[in-house]
């Protein structure tokens, strides 16, 4: 069998089947893992379960015939094709068919347990098979952009555009929570998270890790954070990598690379386009212009 989920039980049943090798990233102890993969097959029975919730976004390709049953209602006929958003909770058994099936995708695995904002809600979502969402669409492909040969983003990155996703399709599901408070994170919270951040700066931190260090819940954190800085806890820490990337670039000789590889960078490239990003010029170009002579 050359397909097979990456988490869960139950069978399979196909025929004239093949499949690319798996390819996958994982962050936080694999709470959260991101697998790509090609698969063709002339037809395939599929009767699964798992224990993560799953969202797959259909990259490239199609089937002549989808047919999906839950808890022994008709889900699903018709056909898979690019950009369709698949998303099915953890614990929820799912039986397909699948024909002339020849397509690409992505799958994001994420672990119910997870204390991030969306995740919450997601075991009263519905099972959605082949749905349309720009949104979602666009935040997997950002991640798959992101995560290719050689970098891996940080968990909080990862963290971030996770919890996106399940909030977006929360509001496909129509759960709606209680207005938040915006109110700002505390002055010796703000403080506490940033000296863990420049403690750390070379480690990829998580979100949960600062909320930990805040002493709040990780929801209640990302709204504070962001509201007493105008940055997402992500966001803060790359800017935060970034500025000290500047001082070691104007007041030391080292290496871009070792200054990539300090401030937790997964390489010097992935440094590179990030700097330029968000300072509109490059590392090495940056370091000529403060001291010329360089």
């Amino acid at each position: 069998m050359s397909f097979k989920p990456m988490f869960g039980e139950g069978s399979i049943k196909a025929r004239g089947d093949s499949a690319s090798p798996l390819r996958s990233a994982s962050w936080i102890n694999s709470s959260i893992i991101l697998d790509n993969r090609r698969w063709e097959c002339r037809e395939a029975e599929l009767r699964w379960t798992a224990p993560h919730h799953l969202v797959v976004l259909t990259e490239a390709g199609h089937t002549s015939q989808t047919y999906v049953r839950s808890d022994g209602k008709d889900v699903y006929d018709g056909r898979d094709r690019s950009g369709d958003i698949t998303f099915v909770p953890a614990g929820v058994e799912r039986e397909g068919v699948y024909r002339d099936t020849k397509l690409s995708y992505s799958a994001l695995w994420i672990d119910p347990g997870l204390d991030l904002p969306g995740c919450e809600c997601a075991g009263d979502l519905r099972l959605l098979v082949n749905g349309r969402d720009d949104v979602i669409a666009s935040l997997l492909r950002a991640l798959c952009a992101e995560t290719s040969p050689g970098h891996k983003p940080s968990a909080a990155y990862v963290e971030h555009l996770t919890a996106l996703i399940m909030l977006r399709l929360g509001a496909l599901n129509n759960v709606r929570k209680g207005k938040a408070r915006r109110e700002p994170l505390s002055r010796p919270a703000l403080a506490r998270v940033r000296d863990y951040v420049h403690a750390n700066i070379g480690s990829d931190i998580s979100l949960s890790e600062l909320a930990e260090v805040a002493g709040m819940r990780v929801d209640s954190f990302a709204r504070r954070f962001k509201a007493a800085t105008g940055l997402a806890p992500y966001a803060f820490v790359l800017e935060e990598r970034i500025r000290q990337a500047e001082i070691l670039l104007g007041g030391t000789d080292q290496a871009i690379g070792n200054v990539a590889i300090r401030l937790g960078f997964s390489s010097q490239s992935h440094f590179t386009s990030t700097f330029r990003r968000l300072r509109g010029i490059a590392p090495q170009a940056y370091r000529t212009n403060f001291i010329p002579e360089s």
